[in-house]
């Protein structure tokens, strides 16, 4: 196989984490110890690699996902470093779907917070392995085992401790090693970047001996090499207990977790270690699965500089107002100056540079080869989720899952003249970016943009002024709901005109009826041929979708709704397809008004941690607003009160949350879906 050995040397991870847990200073870290860079950058100082762009440095977050490469123990390890805020949660999703393994870092203190669930359950449905990096021990109230507790309940997952660490808080000072069972012990002066390997201390060897026997027993269970070793006594060797915990993190049947303190840089390396002995190289994960857009059969592509080339774009970034295109490429190779093949677009592209990123700096390469993730410039045409392949063997791999926003605002220029650049503007934002959308008003002629949160937009507009030089008014946040119907209703619609000169005809019969919340539409096509013969139905089917992305209460998209065709009348002769498409539209929009139409508004799922003395201000604040309080649970010195609350309700909430706990109360906020709030209540 060409490039096996290579291959073999490389590892396509991302780090992901909930907002504050140390992602970007570990990934940090990673960058100084493998030599990519030659000082640490801090993100509290705005001097951090990664989080490049003007915005992350100022609000001191991520924003964009950064990818780099560099190399440990001569392995080759593309890195992509993620957003934690729920806000931009796209850019860990698209990461996700070309990434073979992932680091989550939770912090000590917070433990498993409402967007590591997120992340963690993305990586779950892409089937990702994961390390877990148990950040910040050195914080006060970190509490190790909690987080091990809280990885089991809320996620679900099987966490395996292979370092447990020496003391917490202040008293912090390494980490046991508990499969060679060494203390590992880190140097102040060189920044972390050396460490010693000592005997365990005596009040630790209880606890190591306890946490080698649980990782000996759990391994065991599943590898009968290491059960017949450990059951007869004897000492297992290192390679051995290595080489079963990476088959079982590959195969999702457990965690290996490890811990430390990236910002007083310990416990970074015994990491990287397991990214190279634990996850999987492009070999070790199954074939890149796709459809022959041909034939519409299911094909395989293998990790292989020889096979026909697949890639998906899985990110677009405006670089001085260049597109460049990040590519994950899964077989084959692709060559500066040579054409590929959009297979979702049907356009051949031409390949102007490829570049190896090093976040926003990047090194120009010849050719890019299977398993490798690359940034790409001469793309006019690819947008995230397409498929580049050979014209002659074109494959169409699964595109990324999206998110529909849930807020908007409207934004128009300070100048009158200023109008035309802002649509270009918007247009290359929403290029990069598939959960933010500009339209026009019909009603107002407004300029409306839509996002995921009040920060994302409070971002984008930020971008419009410093790298377009276009200063903007913004309008209020409104929410942006969907129509459904609540009952069934049925209407026959008929459609008899002369447009343009000629005579357009159709009839049909159709029914709409309320799918159950989150359900989504369906469309089943059930008319007998005789009333409306086959070749009407993929326009026909065509208009129906149309006619639900508008309902009828005030015009947002229609959702959890099913429209059956049941009939119509054809006329031999006279029957068109535009009166069939027509006839359809109007039905469907009588039918969508006699189906006791109402409007679902965005639910978001809340979490409030606040002290006891505040709980009945936070509790009362929220019922006020319309929320339905879940559940209350005790955590550390406090409690977490976690409800559903409509999204019109929560506008502002982080001053008022302030206000009323005297500051001393902190919230997170994510979409949960949409829904009558009345409903619920009930």
């Amino acid at each position: 196989m060409a490039g096996e050995p290579r291959l073999k040397k490389t590892r396509n991870f991302g780090v992901v984490a909930h907002i504050d847990a140390g992602k970007t200073t570990f990934t940090e870290r990673v960058l100084y110890y493998t030599g990519r860079t030659h000082k640490i950058g801090e993100v509290h100082d705005g001097t951090a690699v990664m989080d490049w762009m003007e915005e992350e440095q100022q609000r001191g977050i991520t924003i964009t996902s950064a990818a780099t490469t560099c190399q440990w123990k001569g392995q080759t390890l593309n890195i992509i470093d993620t957003p934690g805020h729920v806000d931009f949660t796209i850019e860990v999703e698209r990461s996700l779907r070309v990434l073979d393994g992932v680091v989550a870092v939770f912090c000590a203190v917070g433990g498993v917070e409402p967007q590591s669930e997120t992340v963690w359950h993305q990586a779950d449905r892409y089937r990702v392995p994961k390390i877990a990096f148990i950040n910040k021990m050195d914080r006060v109230g970190a509490d190790f085992s909690a987080v091990l507790q809280q990885m089991r309940q809320r996620l679900g997952a099987v966490p395996l401790p292979v370092t447990i660490p020496m003391g917490a808080e202040d008293a912090f000072a390494g980490v046991v090693d508990l499969i060679n069972m060494q203390a590992l012990v880190w140097e102040e002066a060189d920044l972390g970047a050396e460490y010693r390997r000592e005997p365990i201390p005596e009040d630790l060897a209880e606890a190591a001996a306890a946490g080698r026997e649980a990782l000996l027993e759990t391994l065991a269970e599943g590898d009968d090499h290491l059960m017949e070793l450990y059951l007869e006594g004897e000492e297992i060797p290192a390679k051995d207990i290595k080489a079963a915990l990476r088959r079982a993190c590959i195969g999702l049947e457990l965690v290996p977790v490890f811990c430390g303190s990236a910002l007083k840089n310990k416990g970074v390396q015994p990491v990287l270690d397991a990214v190279v002995d634990l996850l999987p190289s492009p070999l070790d994960v199954p074939p890149v699965q796709g459809i022959n857009p041909d034939n519409g059969e299911s094909e395989a592509r293998q990790a292989d500089d020889a096979a026909p080339l697949s890639a998906l774009a899985f990110k677009v970034q405006m670089d001085q107002g260049r597109k460049l295109v990040y590519v994950r490429i899964y077989s084959g190779v692709i060559k500066s100056g040579a054409e590929v093949f959009n297979v979702a677009k049907g356009q051949a592209e031409k390949v102007a540079r490829i570049l190896r990123m090093h976040a926003n700096k990047r090194e120009r390469l010849k050719e890019a080869k299977a398993g490798e993730i690359v940034g790409i410039m001469g793309l006019k045409n690819t947008s995230t989720g397409d498929t580049l392949a050979l014209r002659e063997r074109p494959i169409v791999l699964e595109p990324i899952d999206t998110y529909e926003p849930v807020i908007s605002v409207a934004v128009e220029p300070k100048t009158v003249g200023d109008q035309e650049k802002l649509e270009a503007s918007l247009a290359k934002l929403s290029d990069e970016d598939p959960t933010f959308k500009a339209r026009e008003d019909e009603d107002t002629g407004q300029t409306i943009i839509s996002g995921m949160g009040e920060l994302h937009l409070e971002v984008l507009v930020h971008r419009l002024e410093r790298e377009f030089n276009l200063v903007v008014n913004v309008g209020r946040p409104q929410v942006v709901y969907r129509e459904t119907v609540t009952t069934s209703a049925q209407v026959s619609q008929s459609f008899d005109r002369d447009l343009g000169g000629t005579r357009q005809v159709g009839a049909v019969t159709l029914a709409v009826q309320p799918n159950p919340r989150g359900g989504g539409n369906t469309i089943r096509m059930a008319a007998d041929p005789e009333q409306v013969p086959g070749e009407f139905l993929p326009v026909l089917k065509q208009a129906l979708e149309e006619g639900l992305d508008s309902g009828v209460v005030m015009g947002y998209p229609v959702v959890d709704t099913g429209v059956t065709l049941s009939g119509g009348k054809f006329q031999p002769g006279l029957s068109t397809e535009l009166g069939y498409r027509l006839a359809g539209s109007l039905a469907l929009k009588k039918a969508l008004e006699e189906g006791k139409p109402m409007l679902l508004e965005p639910i978001m799922k809340v979490e409030v941690i606040v002290g006891e003395e505040f709980m009945g201000e936070v509790i009362g604040d929220l019922n006020a607003r319309g929320g339905a309080v879940e559940s209350v649970e005790p955590k550390g010195g406090g409690n977490i009160v976690k409800a559903l609350v409509p999204l019109k309700a929560m506008f502002g909430y982080s001053t008022a949350l302030r206000s009323a706990t005297q500051g001393r109360a902190i919230f997170t906020m994510q979409f949960s879906h949409y829904d009558h709030l009345e409903d619920k209540k009930k």
